[in-house]
């Protein structure tokens, strides 16, 4: 087994695809339902597969963010880089943070229009995609 994708549910589709293409992702396709509900698969522009879905179902209301999830992690080639790229873009992410001290990840964090927060992650030089077992020995 493996994950496929995540999906969020939003409340403006528009203002949510245009945010989430600001952060670099690209549109594979969308499913529209019959109640002007649709959903919206992305990727970045280097993932062979869709990692993120956009469900927007006017017909629920408003997203209330805070049932339990948590955060999406993302990983970027070079933070500082990236930051200015979605600053640039009107996005307003957070300040670099070393969670695992200096010789660990930088992160930043950023809000997406429906309250969901996304974590930037940039791994020090050698380090393999993604966190792994060794990280925990």
């Amino acid at each position: 087994m493996k994950t496929l994708f995540v999906g969020y549910r939003v409340t403006d589709l528009d203002r949510s695809l245009t945010f989430y293409t600001a952060l670099g992702y690209v549109e594979l396709g969308r499913v529209g339902g019959g109640d002007g509900s649709h959903l919206v698969i992305l990727k970045f522009p280097g993932e062979p597969a869709a990692s993120l879905e956009l469900v927007h179902r006017p017909v629920d209301g408003r997203v209330d963010v805070g049932s339990g999830f948590d955060h999406l992690a993302i990983q970027v080639d070079t933070l500082a880089a990236t930051l200015e790229m979605l600053t640039e873009a009107g996005l307003e992410p957070g300040p670099v943070q070393y969670p695992g001290g200096p010789r660990g990840p930088k992160t930043s964090w950023l809000t997406d229009p429906d309250g969901y927060r996304i974590e930037l992650v940039e791994w020090p030089p050698g380090h393999p995609d993604g966190i792994t077992a060794a990280d925990f020995s």
